[in-house]
């Protein structure tokens, strides 16, 4: 892997790469900063509420000064390390241990500033003389999207002030729309005024993404208003943001409102076709929500939710069986057969199925033996027996033979004999005379 001159996008792959998204840097971090105000609060320094981009800490105009000179030095220090790590582009290998460390601890020094301290390091960045522009938009893009954490609105106000300076900087998307989504999670209009205010100065970054930005963070809070957001930006594409909404709905009691508000957002819908997608896309989404939850509160909350079997039927074609727990295959396999419709069920069983094998044939073949027979139990046997194919086919014939006569069970046994090993002379000899015995032509 080459490494980028620009910061932006090094530190986000190399945070990626050590576990960035775990966030557990980010939690001790803001740990420190709890118990170092708590430390503060016992000498004297009082602490404003941190959700308060305008209220802070209240300090002394020298405490000031050494607040700023603790940014001051950090932004010489970043900004030396990204010219050695520029330096290091040259040997175009990817940075070892102690560099990654290295890495880390600058993200957690960035992290650990307050939106004053990133305000003055944004500026310090901006003022530097002899600075690649690659180097410096990434520097002040890490920094706004450091700050769009815990200030969303600082953090755009910043990004609107340095636009100049960021140019063509890919940061700038993510940026606007992660800050808005965390924004809109606590003033969505205030959000959505934003959005109207520097549509036109921005229309590169004011983007449908943005827009879905505001829906998503909308919808943590009230369902109802995000639906009524897709019409008012203008979203192009309403399915990304019905999607967005639906996924903000973690628990059955949010589901349950969204569900609510969605039948109200289908109203407004004159199109029959574009009502019926929307409605299929929302529902996909909040049963797969449910489906994670396992399997008595998955299921409970859609038989409560009075989700029809038709309005269920895409459930069958999207790929579920990876938020499956383990332990609840073969309940879902059941649901499935009694809940949805018979073609949408026969695919989504045989996708479980042919997944749970991959995983752990032994624990799905010893489920199927002692399932009880019907429509699900074939289709079980078909995916698996064309599962195992590849390394046991043997067995899989055995199991195809357990089918009824017909056509699914001739169509199992050509596709065991399509993929039967042919290693050697005699694995080819065994799957010849696998084909004669059922009369397969190839």
């Amino acid at each position: 892997m080459k490494i980028s001159i620009a910061l932006t996008l090094l530190i986000l792959a190399i945070g990626g790469l050590l576990g960035w998204r775990d966030q557990q840097r980010l939690v001790v971090v803001r740990a420190s900063h709890d118990q170092l105000a708590a430390e503060a609060a016992a000498s004297g320094i009082t602490v404003g509420d941190s959700s308060n981009p305008k209220d802070g800490v209240r300090i002394t105009k020298r405490d000031r000064e050494d607040k700023d000179a603790i940014a001051r030095q950090a932004a010489a220090d970043f900004i030396a390390f990204a010219r050695e790590m520029e330096a290091m582009q040259k040997t175009g290998g990817p940075p070892d241990d102690k560099m990654q460390q290295r890495i880390l601890d600058f993200m957690d020094r960035m992290m650990a500033l307050d939106a004053s301290q990133l305000t003055t390091l944004i500026a310090e960045f901006s003022a530097a003389p002899g600075l690649k522009d690659e180097i410096r938009q990434g520097l002040i893009g890490f920094s706004i999207m450091t700050l769009a954490n815990d200030h969303p609105q600082a953090a755009l106000t910043l990004f609107t002030e340095s636009s100049d300076l960021l140019g063509e900087n890919p940061m700038g998307k993510h940026v606007i729309s992660s800050s808005l989504a965390k924004w809109a999670k606590d003033d969505p209009l205030a959000a959505l005024e934003w959005a109207r205010a520097n549509g036109e100065k921005h229309p590169d970054l004011v983007t449908d993404d943005a827009k879905a930005g505001i829906i998503a963070g909308a919808a943590a809070n009230d369902p109802k208003l995000a639906f009524s957001l897709i019409a008012e930006l203008g979203l192009k594409d309403a399915s990304d943001g019905i999607q967005k909404i639906t996924a903000a709905a973690r628990t059955p009691a949010e589901r349950t409102a969204t569900l609510a508000a969605l039948n109200g957002y289908l109203a407004t819908i004159s199109d029959a076709a574009a009502r019926k997608n929307a409605e299929q896309t929302a529902i996909n989404q909040l049963t797969r929500g449910a489906v994670k939850d396992g399997f008595d509160a998955g299921s409970k909350w859609i038989a409560e939710a009075g989700i029809t079997p038709d309005q269920l039927a895409g459930l069958g074609t999207e790929s579920i069986s990876y938020l499956i727990k383990d332990e609840d295959n073969g309940k879902w396999i059941g649901w499935m057969e009694t809940n949805l419709p018979k073609k949408e069920a026969d695919h989504g069983i045989r996708n479980m199925v042919k997944r749970w094998t991959e995983q752990d044939y032994q624990a799905a073949g010893t489920w199927l033996a002692t399932a009880p027979a019907g429509p699900a139990k074939e289709s079980s046997v078909r995916a698996y027996a064309e599962t195992v194919a590849e390394y046991e086919p043997e067995t899989a014939a055995q199991w195809a033979l357990t089918l009824p006569p017909g056509k699914q069970r001739d169509e199992t046994l050509v596709n065991i004999y399509e993929k039967w090993p042919q290693k050697d002379d005699a694995s080819k000899a065994a799957a010849q005379a696998f084909a004669d015995a059922h009369g397969i032509k190839r």
